[in-house]
């Protein structure tokens, strides 16, 4: 099985669908399927998200000569809204071979509303006609799957979540034996739909004794300045920190301090940060607008509405509980994670979803598929 994967990026500071992408990538190799990577961006080669005896071929350059060299059985984009989507739709229709497209949120309805005059013409020139000539939809969490049902545009709906690598127990988070203040975390994309202020005044209300609050990521479009303000405003800067965008030890080291992990999102497709954290055995304080009502049936964390006032009452509950107690959670969500979302499992299964499309003829053989014994470099 001969898999092309396309993205707009494989940069960290595109934030989870780089770093689930690219984890997707090497599962699959792993599984025993050939699988090239493209990103629009070129970032493909450079990215630190892949090892570099990664078992899968980084595509670079031009997207038509990519998909020529490597010559797939099935293409496999993530995303929506950009030029290169449209054209991935259209080399693979023209090349007859099965396309599969992951929307990665994007349908959501506050992901729609954001730029939203732009994504209503992209969706009546190009986007709507593309998904409905997909060969199959990929949703990482029944929310995301009944946005897209209730767009009817046709092509069958598979969900498959992201993902997660489980670190060896001695990474597990100590917060049973914390030393001075306990540290809440929030790690991913400075960003709006993060719904940082949100958690910031959330924070001025109830100014839990004892901890303190980190926000790890990359700033994208100025939002940083934003919550730094309202840090300020709320006379929390003492107990606020910004570390920056962390990756590899760092990053790990972040999860093994901390003792909560706030995730306060005000709409998400998967939440790779809450499963990153339940892997370190954290503890996830979330909203309803997260997929992850695991949280509450497994007692491994809290779900909200997203309002700082909801925000409010379930932090002060999860930041009045001891350190035993958080850390009996996080070991619940760890074993979530180990049982249910390990890589070798989502591989398993997108193979079945690729050989499903290729058995049943989805698609016809054209010009790019004769060329799939081309040799030499992209």
């Amino acid at each position: 099985m001969r898999v092309l994967i396309t993205c707009t990026s494989l940069a960290p500071a595109y934030g989870g669908p780089a770093f689930s992408v690219s984890r997707l990538g090497t599962a699959l190799g792993e599984a025993g399927a050939e699988v090239g990577l493209w990103s629009a961006d070129d970032s493909t080669s450079a990215t630190p998200l892949l090892a570099a005896g990664a078992p899968v071929r980084r595509l670079d350059g031009d997207l038509d000569e990519a998909l020529r060299r490597f010559g797939p059985d099935v293409v496999h984009d993530n995303g929506l809204w950009l030029p290169h989507n449209h054209q991935v739709a259209r080399l693979a229709a023209d090349a007859g071979i099965p396309r599969v497209v992951s929307t990665r949120g994007m349908l959501a309805p506050w992901a729609r509303a954001h730029k939203r005059w732009k994504k209503t013409a992209a969706w009546r020139l190009y986007q709507r006609g593309d998904l409905q000539r997909a060969d199959a939809l990929h949703a990482t969490a029944p929310p995301e799957a009944d946005d897209l049902a209730a767009l009817k545009l046709g092509p069958a709906i598979t969900t498959i979540p992201n993902g997660t690598d489980l670190p060896p127990p001695r990474a597990v988070a100590a917060n049973a034996a914390p030393s001075g203040d306990r540290t809440a975390l929030f790690l991913g994309r400075i960003y709006p739909v993060k719904g940082l202020p949100m958690l910031i005044e959330a924070w001025a209300q109830v100014r839990p004794a004892g901890w303190r609050l980190v926000i790890a990521g990359p700033d994208e479009a100025g939002h940083q300045r934003e919550v730094e303000r309202a840090v300020a405003a709320a006379g929390l800067s003492d107990v606020v920190s910004f570390p920056g965008a962390v990756l590899g030890d760092e990053k790990a080291r972040l999860f093994q301090s901390a003792a909560l992990c706030a995730a306060p999102s005000l709409s998400e497709s998967f939440g790779m940060a809450v499963a990153e954290a339940l892997s370190y055995g954290l503890p996830v304080l979330t909203t309803t607008a997260a997929p992850w009502p695991e949280l509450e049936t497994k007692r491994c964390g809290w779900r909200t509405a997203p309002s700082a006032d909801a925000l409010a009452v379930a932090l002060r509950q999860a930041t009045a509980l001891s350190p035993l107690t958080l850390a009996a959670m996080g070991a619940a969500g760890r074993e979530l994670i180990a049982a249910e979302f390990g890589w070798d499992r989502i591989a398993a299964r997108f193979l079945d979803l690729y050989e499903g499309l290729t058995a049943s003829g989805a698609g016809e053989p054209g010009a790019l598929r004769l060329a799939a014994g081309a040799e030499g470099p992209v």
